[in-house]
């Protein structure tokens, strides 16, 4: 379980609150490199913006998220509405279906969904209940396959949402073995902020509980982003083609079940997954 945290998010200390570097300055820190194009990185900025909010922005919304300029983001909104890949009505920005085409080549091409989806739509049928797969982008867990046999989630996580690792049980199982040099990196860029009252959110309990996970092999989760969740994570290996990913299962009962199936998409000695 989950040590306690301050009631409100802003009663936590500093020092175990960690901010992740603003976007812009992680930017900049390419400046003097010739072969880097800014350009290119803000536009592409300025697209991720979108990715967490259903409603339109504003050119000061995006330039909030972003943390860059408004003239520059005015620039990029400009550009991708040229290009077809957002839309502007009364000042207020939003994606079209143009920008399906940068994620659809991943999805149709990667032979990870296509191996997982039947695993993971016989482990939902034989428990009841929902998995998915993810893999670990930058901080956060990127779902690429999901089964759902009953909705006991009232938000929608289907191919290319996003969470945070840390507080994931499919993120901490990734997270577990990383490398050291990787997993330095991550705490170096992470935000780790309470999402519930039993969030991990110091670097020591997230450390111990990734150690638990390689000695287990898993991750038994019953709170961590959200307050009703209870998941369980085993991690999968990769082939060369492959980057590392783990499923998960969210399950008041037939943990026994979920764990049977999920090691199903483990690699055996000498196979490729």
């Amino acid at each position: 379980m989950d040590a306690p945290i301050p009631s409100s998010p802003g009663q936590a200390t500093a020092a175990t609150v960690r901010v992740a570097r603003p976007q812009a300055d992680l930017l900049n820190s390419f400046a003097g490199d010739p072969n880097f194009m800014l350009s290119l990185a803000r536009g592409l900025s300025v697209l991720e913006a979108f990715s967490e909010r259903k409603r339109p922005l504003t050119i000061s919304q995006v330039a909030q998220r972003t943390q860059l300029s408004r003239a520059s983001v005015r620039r990029c909104l400009y550009t991708l509405e040229q290009l077809g890949y957002v839309s502007q009505q009364g000042g207020q920005f939003a994606l079209r279906p143009r920008v399906l085409h940068l994620g659809h080549a991943y999805f149709s091409s990667t032979s990870l969904v296509s191996l997982a989806q039947p695993i993971l739509d016989a482990l939902s049928t034989r428990i009841q209940q929902t998995s998915a797969l993810a893999i670990l982008d930058d901080t956060d867990i990127l779902y690429l396959v999901r089964s759902e046999v009953q909705r006991v989630l009232t938000y929608s996580l289907g191919m290319g949402s996003r969470l945070p690792a840390y507080c994931t049980s499919i993120g901490r199982m990734l997270l577990a073995h990383l490398a050291e040099p990787a997993l330095e990196d991550f705490f170096d860029h992470v935000e780790l902020r309470p999402r519930t009252l039993q969030t991990k959110i110091s670097r020591p309990e997230l450390e111990a509980s990734f150690a638990h996970a390689r000695e287990l092999d898993y991750v038994l989760q019953r709170h961590g982003g959200h307050q009703r969740q209870r998941a369980r994570g085993a991690g999968i290996g990769s082939g060369d083609d492959l980057a590392p990913a783990a499923a998960d299962a969210r399950s008041g009962h037939g943990h026994r079940q979920a764990d049977r199936r999920l090691n199903r998409l483990k690699p055996r000695p000498g196979k490729e997954p």
